[in-house]
C-alpha cells in the first residue's frame, strides 16, 4: 500500500499555516471491539504535540465520538481543537442540546434485541449503532432496518461507517467541521488522515495543494492512502520533524525586538542585529528605503558586522538599547557598538521633510564589514550606485539620496537592476560615521561634529520628556510610551500616524496584513487625548489644527474620511505587492487601506472629547476650535442613526455598531462639556440630542439574553468596544448592565491576560490575537465597576508584554507569546497611558 511522499510531507511543511487534521479511531487508536477500550498510539500523540507547539501550526481530531468520551483520550497533547460528533460538539463552541439524541437513543435500543450482538451507544449529537458482533449473515437485514428507523424517527443524516451506523441528531459532518477550521484558522496548506467512510466527507473538501489521506483498505476518494494506524504515526513524526526544520529556517525577528526612530517626519526600524530593517523617508508613509521586515532581501540592506572568520553579528541580551530617554539606539555586536538616530537639531522635526539625516556612528575596535544596499518603494525601483570621494550617490530615486563615507572604498556590485555596495575596513580609533542624508546628493562634510549632533537629539527628546507630569504604576513605561506617541506624531503638520509600518500581520503566515502609516482621525484624537492627561497639550493643539485644513476641505465636515495621509489627502486604493514574502511568509504586503472610504461615525467622538481636554487642561482653544467643535456636533446630529463599518472596519454589510452609536453620544456629552469649560452658555438642543442617543443605546444595544451590550443592534456577537458604554460614562459603572458586560466580555474574549476585540466571522479567514487597546480597556472597566486589585493584576501583566525597549505591537499571539501587528502601534501605547492613569487615583 503507497504511502505519503516526500515531496508531499515537504510542501505541507513549508506552507505559511498548516492544519494537521485526521480521525480518532482506526486513525489515531486501534480499532477494537469495546470502543471504550480504545487508546491513541504514544507515538501518534507525541507528533501532534509538538506539530501543535509549533508557530503557524494548527492540529484537531475531528472524530463521531462524543466530545465528553473523546477530550479524555487526547490530554496533554497541547493546543488542539478537539471536535466530536462529527463537527456537532466543539471545544470552544456551544454545548449540544442532547434531548433529541435522547429520544432516538430510546427508540433505537430495541435492536439489541432484534439483532444480538448490537451495541447502541449514546451521543449528545446522535446515537451510533455498533455492529460489529452480529451475524455476518444478518448484516445486509440490520443495515435495511436501520435505514427504515432513520427515516421513522427524522434523524437529520443516517451515516454508514465501519461496521457502525450513526443517528445524527443534528445536521452535521466531518466536511464541514473541517472547511470551518480552515477558514478559522486561515490555512494555506490542510492535510486530514481518516479511515472511516465518514471521512469520505472530509476527503470532498480537499483538493490540491490540499491532502487527503485514507487509512486501510476500502474505497475512497483520498488520493493518497497509508496502511494502518502505525504508519499514520510514522507520517504525523515525519511531518512534525519537517515542520519544526522549516520553522527553524525561516524564523524571523521578533517583531517588537526592533528599536524604532523618528526625526518626526521620518521612521526607521533597527533589528537586534544592527540591520535597517525599514526606513520610511522623507515622510513616514513615503514608500520605503529599505523594508526587508517585509520584503526580504529584495527590501535591501543597510548592515554593520563585525568582520573575520568567527566573528558574530548576535546581540548578547542585553545587546539593544535607547539612550535615555530618547530615540538614539545602542546595538552592541560583539566589540562594536552602533548608535543610530535621525538628526533632530536646528528644528528639523517641524520642517516640511525634505531633508533628513540618519546617523549610523560605529564605535569599538577590530575589523567591520559594510553592506550598503538599499531598494528604494520596495525594491519596485532600480536601485543604482554611484562612488565618489565621500561616499556613495544613489540614483533612481525621485528624491535625492546620498550616504556620506569618507575615506571607504566601496566595491559596487550589480543584483539584478539594482547595485550592491561592500566595503571592509579597520575601525577607526575615533570611531565612523555613516550619514544618509535624505533630500541630497552632497557628500561634502556637514556643519557641526556628530557627537554635538546627537547630544542636541537626545535634548530634543529628554527635554521634551521631562515636561511630562505623572506619577504612578510603570511610570517608566508610560513615559516611554508617552515618547513614542510624539516620535508618531509628524512634526510639519501635526497628523499622528496610527503605527510605523504596514502588513506586519495580525496572523503570522496569514492575510490580515493592513497599512498602517496614516493619520486614522479617531487614532490621533485618542492618541492626543492621552498625551493630555500626562500634561502635554502641544501635540493635541497641532493635531486639531491639522483637521482644520482638512475639514476646511470638505463640500461638509460629515463627509470626514476615517484616515488621511499626514499631508492631509485622502488615500488612494489600496494596493498589494505579491511579489513580496512578507513578514514571517504573511502575505499580501500592502500599501494604501481600502477602509479610508468606508462609513465610520465614531470617528466624530474623540474629536470633541479632545477639544473638551485642552479646554479643561486650560490650553489656548481659538474661536476656529469652536467651529471645529460645531462641526462635530452637526455632523452626528444628521448621522448618529445610520448603520457604519464601525471601529474594528469589517468589511462587510453595514451595521448599527454600539460602539458608534456610543461615541456619537460621548460627542455630544463632551462637547457640552467644552462649552462649559470655556464659560459659553448651554445648548438646549445639544442636551436633547444627547439623552436621545442614549436612550437608543440603551433600548437597543443591550442583549438580556447575552447578558451584554453587543457589537450591534440585534447581535449576539461580543464586542471589546461595548466596554465604552461605561468608560464614556453613557451608563454608570455600578449599573448591573454594565457590569455584567464587564463579566461576559471578559469570560468570552479575555485570553490569558488579553483580550480579543472579536470572535465573530468578519468575512476574512483566519484568525488574529489579543488586541493591546482591548486589554487596557478591560482594564479601566474593572477599575471602574470596583475591581481594583484585578485590574492592577492585569495592568502588570499588560506592561510585562512590552517588548525588550518598552515599545509594543497592535497585537500578541497569547499561544507563542509574540508580538503581532504593525509597529509601533499608537493604540496600545496610549491604553497603557490610559489605563496607568486611572489606576494611579489610587496610588
Amino acid at each position: 500500500m503507497s504511502g505519503v511522499p516526500e515531496e508531499i510531507v515537504g510542501g505541507l511543511a513549508r506552507t505559511p499555516i498548516l492544519l494537521v487534521a485526521c480521525d480518532f479511531d482506526g486513525t489515531l487508536a486501534d480499532i477494537v471491539d469495546r470502543p471504550a477500550d480504545a487508546r491513541a498510539r504514544a507515538e501518534a500523540l507525541d507528533a501532534l504535540r509538538r506539530l501543535a507547539a509549533l508557530p503557524r501550526t494548527e492540529v484537531a481530531v475531528i472524530s463521531g465520538r462524543a466530545l465528553a468520551d473523546l477530550r479524555p483520550r487526547l490530554t496533554d497533547i497541547g493546543d488542539v481543537h478537539v471536535v466530536g460528533g462529527h463537527g456537532a460538539e466543539w471545544t470552544d463552541g456551544p454545548p449540544v442540546d442532547g434531548a433529541r439524541a435522547a429520544h432516538i437513543f430510546d427508540a433505537l435500543r430495541p435492536l439489541e434485541r432484534r439483532f444480538p450482538g448490537t451495541l447502541v451507544e449514546y451521543k449528545p449529537a446522535g446515537p451510533a449503532v455498533h455492529y460489529r458482533h452480529v451475524e455476518p449473515a444478518r448484516h445486509a437485514e440490520f443495515l435495511d432496518a436501520a435505514r427504515a428507523m432513520s427515516v421513522e424517527l427524522g434523524a437529520s443524516r443516517l451515516r454508514e461507517g465501519l461496521l457502525v451506523v450513526e443517528f445524527s441528531a443534528v445536521s452535521t459532518d466531518k466536511g464541514g467541521a473541517l472547511t470551518h477550521l480552515r477558514r478559522r484558522s486561515g490555512a494555506s496548506g490542510v492535510i486530514f488522515i481518516g479511515d472511516d467512510r465518514t471521512d469520505e466527507d472530509a476527503f470532498a473538501t480537499l483538493s490540491p495543494p490540499h491532502v487527503g489521506v485514507k487509512v486501510g483498505e476500502g474505497p475512497s476518494i483520498a488520493p493518497l492512502r497509508v496502511a494502518g494506524v502505525q504508519e499514520v504515526a510514522v507520517l504525523l513524526n515525519g511531518l512534525a520533524r519537517a515542520r519544526a526544520r522549516e520553522a527553524a529556517l525561516t524564523g524571523s525577528v521578533p517583531i517588537d525586538a526592533h528599536a524604532m526612530l523618528s526625526d518626526q517626519r521620518s521612521l526607521a526600524l533597527i533589528e537586534p542585529g544592527g540591520g535597517v530593517a525599514w526606513l520610511g523617508a522623507p515622510r513616514a508613509d513615503s514608500p520605503p528605503i529599505f523594508s526587508s521586515i517585509v520584503a526580504g532581501a529584495r527590501g535591501g540592506a543597510f548592515t554593520v558586522r563585525p568582520a573575520g572568520e568567527g566573528a558574530s553579528g548576535a546581540p548578547g541580551a542585553d545587546a539593544q538599547t535607547y539612550d535615555g530617554e530618547s530615540f538614539i539606539a545602542r546595538t552592541r555586536l560583539g566589540a562594536i557598538t552602533i548608535v543610530d538616530y535621525f538628526d533632530c537639531t536646528g528644528g528639523r522635526a517641524f520642517q516640511r521633510a525634505g531633508r533628513t539625516d540618519f546617523f549610523r556612528h560605529v564605535e569599538g575596535a577590530g575589523k567591520i564589514r559594510l553592506t550598503f544596499a538599499p531598494r528604494l518603494d520596495f525594491g519596485r525601483t532600480p536601485t543604482r550606485l554611484r562612488a565618489t570621494d565621500n561616499g556613495l550617490i544613489v540614483e533612481g530615486g525621485a528624491d535625492p539620496l546620498s550616504l556620506r563615507a569618507p575615506g571607504i572604498a566601496w566595491s559596487i556590485e550589480p543584483d539584478g537592476q539594482h547595485h550592491t555596495a561592500h566595503a571592509e575596513i579597520d575601525l577607526p580609533s575615533d570611531g565612523l560615521t555613516l550619514e544618509l542624508r535624505i533630500g541630497s546628493t552632497a557628500t561634502i562634510p556637514s556643519t557641526g561634529g556628530e557627537l554635538a549632533r546627537r547630544q542636541t537629539t537626545r535634548q530634543f527628546w529628554t527635554g521634551w520628556a521631562n515636561t511630562l507630569k505623572y506619577s504612578g504604576p510603570h511610570e517608566a513605561l508610560v513615559r516611554r510610551s508617552a515618547l513614542v506617541m510624539k516620535a508618531l506624531c509628524h512634526g510639519p503638520t501635526g497628523a499622528i500616524l496610527a503605527a510605523g509600518t504596514t502588513s506586519l500581520p495580525e496572523q503570522l503566515g496569514g492575510l490580515r496584513n493592513w497599512d498602517y502609516r496614516y493619520c486614522w482621525v479617531r487614532d490621533g484624537a485618542m492618541a492626543a487625548g492621552a498625551l493630555v492627561r500626562l500634561g502635554s497639550t502641544g501635540h493635541a493643539m497641532k493635531f486639531l489644527d491639522w483637521l482644520l485644513g482638512v475639514v476646511d476641505q470638505l463640500e461638509h465636515p460629515e463627509r470626514l474620511r476615517p484616515i488621511y495621509t499626514v499631508g492631509g489627502n485622502e488615500l488612494g486604493a489600496e494596493g498589494e505587492l505579491p511579489e513580496l514574502p512578507g513578514y514571517a511568509e504573511s502575505r499580501p504586503v500592502r500599501v494604501g487601506n481600502g477602509a479610508g472610504h468606508q462609513v465610520q461615525l465614531d470617528v466624530f467622538g474623540p474629536v470633541a472629547d479632545l477639544i473638551a481636554q485642552v479646554a479643561e487642561a486650560g490650553a489656548p482653544v481659538t474661536p476656529d476650535h469652536g467651529r471645529l467643535l460645531d462641526a462635530m456636533v452637526e455632523s452626528v446630529a444628521r448621522r448618529w442613526n445610520e448603520p457604519d463599518n464601525g471601529i474594528w472596519e469589517v468589511r462587510g454589510p453595514l451595521r448599527h455598531h454600539v460602539h458608534s452609536r456610543t461615541v456619537c453620544w460621548h460627542a455630544i456629552n463632551r462637547a457640552i462639556a467644552a462649552r462649559r469649560a470655556l464659560g459659553e452658555p448651554a445648548r438646549p438642543r445639544e442636551a436633547e440630542l444627547r439623552d436621545q442617543i442614549r436612550e437608543d443605546v440603551l433600548a437597543h444595544g443591550y442583549n438580556a439574553r447575552v447578558g451584554a451590550f453587543t457589537a450591534a443592534y440585534g447581535s449576539d456577537d461580543l464586542d471589546a468596544a461595548c466596554l465604552l458604554t461605561g468608560l464614556t460614562g453613557l451608563i454608570a459603572p455600578d449599573d448591573e448592565r454594565f457590569v455584567s458586560t464587564v463579566r461576559v466580555v471578559e469570560r468570552g474574549l479575555r485570553r490569558n491576560d488579553g483580550v480579543m476585540r472579536y470572535v465573530y466571522d468578519d468575512g476574512l479567514p483566519g484568525n488574529e490575537g489579543v488586541f493591546h487597546l482591548c486589554t487596557g480597556w478591560l482594564i479601566e472597566a474593572l477599575h471602574a465597576i470596583g475591581e481594583r486589585e484585578r485590574a492592577r493584576s492585569l495592568l502588570d501583566a499588560y506592561a510585562a508584554q512590552a517588548g525588550p525597549l518598552g515599545l509594543y505591537s497592535e497585537e500578541r499571539d497569547v499561544r507563542f507569546g509574540v508580538a503581532l501587528g504593525n509597529y509601533p502601534q499608537a493604540y496600545s501605547h496610549l491604553a497603557l497611558i490610559n489605563a496607568a492613569c486611572r489606576l494611579s487615583r489610587d496610588a
